[in-house]
């Protein structure tokens, strides 16, 4: 199954020069318990601003046109066809997780969408492609804790995406 997770502004900002404009820990932890022993696909801009090292406890594919890139302990793959055949033979969650072109090709194959929505705005130069809502239907909504460390409101979202009738 392949599921998209994100954590968006109110404008749909997700990204500033290949990082996440805010830090908020409780968003972060969300994403450790909901990627952790599955696998995370990420574009090479994403990856390297993560610092080019992977993630503990996952498998990270890096997608990258590049055909001679390489990067100590991730798979590289270069097609979204190459991630769809690896997904066949995975028997847990593919995360897609970055950035903007990644969630764009991957939308259209995701059954679930998982977003952190932020109630502020931020400085940014990337945002969340547009989605149809239309095809979807949010099954779980909880509030996020707000604190001295997670400063601004935010909200949990799932949503499923909704079997066409045929």
């Amino acid at each position: 199954m392949l599921a998209a997770i994100w954590a968006q502004d109110e404008k749909g900002t997700i990204g500033k020069n290949n990082h996440l404009p805010w830090h908020m820990p409780n968003d972060l932890k969300f994403f450790k318990q909901m990627t952790e022993n599955n696998t995370i696909v990420m574009g090479r801009k994403t990856f390297e601003g993560m610092g080019s090292r992977p993630l503990p406890n996952r498998q990270t594919i890096v997608m990258t046109r590049d055909k001679n890139y390489q990067a100590n302990g991730v798979i590289v793959l270069h097609t979204v066809q190459e991630v769809l055949n690896y997904a066949e033979s995975f028997s847990g969650i593919i995360f897609i997780s970055g950035g903007s072109a990644i969630y764009e090709e991957f939308l259209p194959f995701c059954n679930v969408l998982y977003r952190t929505v932020i109630s502020h705005t931020f400085d940014g130069d990337t945002k969340f492609p547009s989605i149809n809502w239309d095809d979807w239907t949010r099954i779980n909504l909880s509030e996020g804790e707000q604190d001295e460390k997670n400063l601004y409101p935010y909200q949990f979202e799932t949503y499923q995406r909704k079997v066409s009738a045929e």
